[in-house]
């Protein structure tokens, strides 16, 4: 500081006497009066509620007028949710499979009698038909009927295999649990062979669900085909079926597709059973034979007393 212009110039100049300005250049506000309402819209009035306020004392006339100064709407009796109905309850017109179908001739008057019984009730098949025709342009009976035992076979290699998630797929909610019935800890074994006559369409019908656009298709396919099904518990004994023997199967399995739904897709339904069907196979598992109880000899009074008397006389 000694060789400094400031202290030759002015020996009693000390630093410290330095006073700096504030220099208005460097602010980045602005004070222009035109925007004084700009400035004034960055803060908004907003009257808080008076929390003290004991508001079940209120009456009905200042509770509603309460709501409207705060936007709020007035509750309504009754609770609405949204649901959505993937899938019906039940089987509606179910098909009714004639007596002796798959054993009677072609030739056999039974045969005869199911042919023309199956002619009567093909009107209102082919109404359901053209109506799932006018929700899917592309729809045809010949390749429905090939898709329907693409989607057969591939559920039930879907339960084989335990893949629940590939099972809804191919399974309606209703169908879903009927499917997974008592398979918990069991090994499942099942084969499709052939087809001993092609499957076909046997009964169709349609039916709206709560309004009138809300319309499912239901089919019934027919499939005559050849099976091998085994099936076995967690400890590997065998419960039910085979794994060598083959058996012939006649089925009417019920397809349902949501056809007011774009992305609805044809899935396995319900199965009918007709009432003339043979019952089904016991389980043949084994359990331990129980021990025989002890038989208890009821020896009679009179018997007691003779041997006494005998005793005695000696």
């Amino acid at each position: 500081m000694s060789n400094s212009i400031l202290t030759k110039l002015n020996p009693v100049w000390k630093p410290s006497q330095v006073v700096l300005l504030p220099s208005r250049t460097t602010t980045t506000k602005h004070y222009d009066p035109k925007f004084r309402t700009h400035r004034a819209k960055k803060y908004l009035k907003i009257d808080l509620p008076d929390m003290n306020e004991d508001e079940s004392k209120f009456s009905e006339q200042r509770m509603r007028q309460k709501m409207k100064e705060r936007g709020v709407l007035p509750p309504r009796p009754w609770m609405e949710r949204p649901f959505y109905i993937g899938a019906t309850g039940g089987v509606f017109e179910a098909y009714v499979p004639p007596e002796g179908d798959g054993k009677a001739s072609l030739v056999s008057t039974s045969r005869a009698k199911q042919t023309v019984q199956l002619l009567e009730k093909k009107s209102k098949s082919m109404m359901a038909i053209r109506k799932v025709k006018s929700f899917d342009e592309d729809f045809d009976t010949k390749e429905f009927c090939q898709l329907a035992q693409n989607i057969y076979i591939k559920a039930h290699e879907s339960l084989v295999n335990d893949d629940r998630h590939a099972l809804r797929t191919y399974v309606t909610e209703k169908a879903y649990p009927e499917f997974r019935h008592n398979t918990k800890l069991k090994t499942i074994r099942w084969k499709f062979i052939e087809s001993l006559e092609p499957p076909r369409i046997v009964h169709a019908r349609c039916t709206d669900v709560i309004s009138k656009t809300n319309i499912f298709g239901q089919i019934t396919v027919r499939f005559h085909t050849r099976q091998q099904l085994s099936v076995y518990d967690r400890f590997g004994r065998l419960l039910h079926g085979s794994d060598i023997l083959a058996k012939d199967v006649l089925e009417y399995v019920v397809f349902e597709k949501h056809l007011s739904n774009l992305y609805g897709t044809w899935r396995i339904h319900d199965k009918i059973i007709p009432d003339w069907a043979p019952p089904k196979d016991p389980s043949k598992l084994t359990r331990l034979k129980p021990d025989p109880e002890p038989v208890q000899v009821e020896v009679e009074e009179e018997t007691v007393k003779e041997e006494q008397a005998a005793i005695a006389d000696k």
